[in-house]
């Protein structure tokens, strides 16, 4: 068998095509990266760092996960984002995205003006248990958080009595939705693990989050 230097002729070639490749996928990897631009995200308060966030009218999470391989990755160019947090009003800001560069927003959310709140003591609470936690919770189609405000000792949505439908989606997954009717100081569960999907997600509040009727009188704590 014919040898190069030592090493047979056979894995020479082998040897020459894999680094060949290494280094074609690493140039393709590196232009990618070279076209990207990185969106990254400020908050002050627990406030701002749980509220939710829309690019481009697409919900990509809470903007305290926004980071390490949850990054946000944009295409140069204009990119409208927008924050919402139940209770305040919608953070917006329309960017230009430039390539290979970092860009950060510093995001403040503002109380919104709300009716008067019924006492405490006849509030309904809603105990959250849903997997993954970081999907985003729509009570009567208007965002209110994601699950893992809800979840756990001491966390609960707060709202009035009556009918509510609420609905909790995230993008690969089915979104689950259920309707409630509780009676004053009643506490409710909600509780499943959402189930992964294969096919595009066609939940339309993750495509902008824009509340179809507005429940004054809901709070978190």
């Amino acid at each position: 068998m014919k040898r190069v230097q030592g090493i047979p002729y056979l894995w020479a070639r082998m040897i020459l095509l894999f680094a060949f490749v290494w280094c074609a996928v690493s140039s393709v990897s590196g232009q990618t990266s070279d076209v990207l631009g990185e969106v990254q995200f400020e908050g002050k308060t627990n406030v701002e760092k749980t509220s939710g966030v829309w690019v481009d009218g697409q919900y990509v999470g809470y903007l305290d996960e926004l980071k390490l391989s949850k990054k946000v990755l944009l295409l140069p160019g204009d990119h409208t984002i927008s924050v919402r947090q139940n209770g305040y009003q919608d953070f917006t800001q329309t960017i230009v995205v430039q390539p290979g560069e970092t860009q950060v927003i510093r995001v403040a959310m503002n109380t919104a003006a709300t009716g008067p709140m019924p006492p405490d003591a006849e509030l309904v609470t809603i105990k959250i248990n849903v997997n993954p936690s970081r999907a985003a919770v729509f009570l009567d189609n208007r965002f209110v958080g994601h699950v893992g405000e809800f979840k756990g000792l001491g966390r609960a949505l707060q709202v009035v009595p009556g009918a509510h439908h609420i609905r909790i989606a995230l993008p690969g997954y089915a979104t689950f939705e259920t309707d409630i009717n509780p009676l004053p100081r009643q506490k409710v569960e909600v509780k499943t693990d959402l189930l992964k999907s294969e096919t595009p997600l066609a939940e339309p509040l993750l495509k902008g989050g824009e509340a179809k009727s507005t429940l004054p009188g809901s709070k978190t704590n």
